[in-house]
């Protein structure tokens, strides 16, 4: 594809196309008639899901005063404690029927050290556990942990294998299964779950499933030791919305676009393999948008496109590898910029009504980039943890 052909150029986009919103109101509305902790609570995201499932949040914390700032403009913040966890004590928590933590992932994460549950932030996994403990007769039935997959390689898989023993010995048996987002929203975003349950709420893994890959059954058979169980579980359709459904429609003349100047660098960066990948998008008559990341190869700084239409995984803003642009293409016109606050709530599932709280872009994007995507937990929510609760209530039987 010659360079020339990715002249930057200005375009009107259609105007008057409506943009979806990805999930409902944020307000909860009712008395749930579970109740929940949310350790790790972040911006709120876990707190709207669980709202779907009947699960109300009585009590919260998170140590980042930005994500309790916009937390407190989208929910009911009084529960809400900011401050580090290791100061909570578990005689000083309500009674609950789910304990949720998406404890963090910058140590069991790929792109980070790698120092697993012995690091700073992601061995704050072992308060979480302490403060259970310490709750002693008043530990809630469910646990739901959320984090990245590299939680089950992580030194070899002895960190799972520890944080499992932990749970386990805490009265737990463990189930381990991974969804990606990419079933319920246009992100690609894979993360591991861990629902510990006070009972058994299925038989010990054994075959692979549609959330329990190869690599967890042989985690399963490899610590026959461990209280594991698998509740079958069946994914909804997959997701079919794009970029498209969530990209915001820029005004052309926004400041928000890339220059010529840096979109020729951007352009100029592209290896073959990229140029064609835009070259097949310039010959559509149709707009067409694609996120991409800047990467290092062979210690060069290039960009690399996605081949699909939809967004890669959100991270926080914290860095310029982390941060995705979003390259809008049509009939040989190409523009560039960075992914808006907006489209990152988009992407998570959250309408177009959370409130940013005024907040910069940066900071949005923080408190977006750590949280869960919505639905996916929603989908947990309903299907595994309030049938669970349900279940143990004996109000209903736990069927899959």
């Amino acid at each position: 594809m010659p360079r020339s052909a990715c002249q930057p150029s200005l375009f009107a986009p259609g105007h008057g196309a409506s943009v979806p919103r990805v999930s409902s109101t944020v307000g909860e509305g009712r008395s749930q008639r579970f109740q929940a902790a949310e350790f790790f609570a972040g911006i709120g995201l876990v707190r709207q899901a669980l709202s779907a499932a009947d699960i109300g949040v009585a009590w919260a914390n998170d140590i980042e005063p930005v994500k309790a700032a916009l937390y407190a403009a989208n929910y009911p913040s009084d529960h809400y404690v900011v401050g580090d966890v290791r100061d909570t004590r578990g005689w000083n928590l309500p009674d609950i029927d789910v304990a949720t933590a998406s404890f963090p992932c910058t140590d069991l994460s790929l792109a980070g050290a790698r120092r697993g549950l012995a690091g700073e932030q992601s061995g704050m996994f072992w308060e979480f556990a302490r403060v259970i403990e310490e709750m002693e007769s008043r530990r809630p039935p469910l646990l739901m942990l959320e984090n990245v997959p590299g939680f089950a390689s992580s030194h070899g898989g002895n960190d799972l294998r520890d944080a499992i023993a932990k749970l386990n010995d805490l009265g737990y048996s463990c189930d381990i299964f991974q969804v990606d987002a990419r079933n319920f929203a246009p992100q690609s975003r894979l993360r591991l779950f861990i629902i510990g349950s006070r009972e058994p709420l299925g038989p010990r893994p054994t075959k692979v499933d549609p959330v329990r890959p190869q690599y967890l059954v042989d985690f399963a058979n490899t610590h026959a030791s461990l209280d594991l169980h698998a509740l079958p579980l069946k994914l909804p359709r997959p997701d079919q919305r794009t970029l498209a459904d969530v990209a915001e429609r820029i005004e052309p003349d926004s400041p928000l676009w890339w220059d010529e100047i840096r979109t020729h660098r951007f352009l100029w960066s592209l290896s073959p393999i990229q140029v064609e990948r835009l070259r097949t998008l310039t010959q559509d008559e149709r707009m067409a948008w694609r996120t991409a990341y800047r990467r290092t190869r062979h210690g060069v700084a290039v960009w690399e496109i996605r081949a699909d239409a939809i967004s890669g995984c959100l991270r926080t803003a914290r860095g310029g590898s982390s941060k995705q642009a979003v390259v809008e293409v049509k009939e040989g016109t190409i523009r560039v910029r960075w992914m808006t606050a907006r489209e990152y709530a988009r992407l998570q599932g959250v309408s177009d009504e959370f409130d940013f709280a005024g907040l910069s872009r940066n900071q949005v994007m923080f408190g977006f980039g750590d949280a869960v995507c919505v639905p996916v937990v929603s989908w947990i929510a309903r299907t595994y943890l309030a049938t669970a609760l349900r279940r143990m209530a004996g109000t209903a039987s736990l069927t899959g």
